[in-house]
């Protein structure tokens, strides 16, 4: 039984030695994970939601402008002019927008 004693804190030991590289690995795995996680949102289209930062179902001017095309075509898509884009303003301004653009087949018909 005393013999068991003194192996106790070299096994103590080796146990920890061998399980620093195991944390190790850990970590650098989790960082490029990590890195991936915050450019995924980037890469990512943005939603109406994403935009609309304080929830009110509208965009402002300044929302809008965080799509620099959005932002570009702001005042147009607006129709009624209260400097808020409603999601049926922005589909009816598309829409327009889609039906004077002439077909791949080469034109109207």
């Amino acid at each position: 039984m005393m013999n068991a004693r003194k192996h106790s804190p070299f096994l103590v030991a080796l146990a920890a030695a061998l399980a620093m590289p195991v944390a190790f690995a850990q970590d650098a795995a989790a960082e490029p994970q990590e890195a991936t996680q915050e450019a995924a949102p980037q890469s990512q289209s943005l939603t109406w939601a994403d935009l609309d930062a304080d929830g009110n179902g509208t965009l402002s001017k300044e929302e809008a402008s965080a799509v620099q095309s959005l932002g570009e075509v702001f005042d147009e898509a607006d129709a009624d002019k209260d400097g808020q884009l409603t999601a049926d303003e922005y589909r009816a301004y598309t829409s327009k927008d889609d039906a004077g653009t002439p077909e791949a087949d080469g034109g109207n018909d």
